[in-house]
């Protein structure tokens, strides 16, 4: 697959306040409109990595997530805000490579969006369900009726924020003993309703989701994310788990896809 695009940011146009790691509107030397987020925050760069990884595998499967672009940080934009927290958090993101730039994550920023509302908007079945079934496999626990995590743009659904994926890296002790877990937390998730082909999802998905697409989506992580992690001696083994686990997860039979469907089949 090709590499991402990188961006530098130029302006700090206006922190999102919704998010809890603090993620901004940023102008960058493209003239486009991104947001992003930070190296730097409180959840680090797992984070990050969870944005990347099951970003670039939803649109692998051909679901609607806007670009994804690595963006450089210059710590002088600091300078321009009032706001001390703002301050910190741009100097902690962009200190962090030789040449006084960080490495940080954007996406990009869909203007006019609103919020996804259930009431206001039903999904096709088809969508609803290569959502969940993607949404299991990657385990994100964060697409729930309270904090749906997905937009509403040009009378189109997109998918956002999965900081909150892949959640199993943050532990890595006996981590291939987890890889064929049930999700059991399928159970929340904002379209299990409207997921009434999940059957048809796990054939698409899997015949776009493959091992080689793992690896490639993996080996995008830069180096510079990987260097907190302390579990793997090298950081080629570090990438290596991440698609052994997510390897191991797709094998049939797939406990997280089965786990959906019984979930799914309460709400018939």
């Amino acid at each position: 697959m090709p590499p991402l695009r990188t961006v530098t940011a130029t302006r700090y146009v206006t922190p999102l306040r919704e998010g809890g790691s603090l993620p901004a509107v940023i102008e960058a030397d493209d003239d486009g409109l991104y947001v992003l987020k930070f190296r730097g925050a409180g959840q680090g760069p797992r984070a990050l990595i969870a944005e990347l990884v099951a970003g670039e595998l939803a649109r692998a499967a051909g679901l609607p997530v806007p670009e994804i672009v690595f963006a450089e940080l210059d710590p002088e934009l600091a300078r321009t805000e009032p706001d001390p927290e703002i301050q910190d958090l741009i100097r902690a993101s962009a200190d962090l490579v030789a040449g006084g730039r960080g490495l940080n994550l954007a996406l990009d920023y869909l203007p006019g969006s609103v919020t996804f509302d259930p009431l206001a908007m039903q999904p096709s079945a088809e969508l609803a369900s290569r959502i969940v079934w993607f949404d299991a496999f990657v385990s994100n626990l964060d697409r729930t009726a309270r904090n749906t995590n997905m937009l509403v743009w040009h009378g189109r659904l997109w998918l956002i924020d999965h900081g909150a994926a892949l959640y199993f890296h943050h532990d890595w002790r006996d981590v291939m003993a987890r890889a064929n877990a049930p999700f059991a937390l399928i159970k929340d998730h904002v379209l299990l309703p409207f997921a009434t082909g999940l059957e048809a999802a796990d054939a698409w998905m899997t015949q776009w989701i493959t091992p080689a697409r793992i690896a490639e989506v993996v080996a995008l992580i830069p180096d510079t994310w990987l260097e907190d992690e302390t579990s793997f001696a090298r950081k080629a083994a570090h990438r290596a788990a991440y698609s052994q686990f997510l390897t191991e997860r797709l094998a049939a039979p797939r406990a997280f896809f089965e786990e959906a469907v019984r979930a799914q089949a309460l709400h018939v």
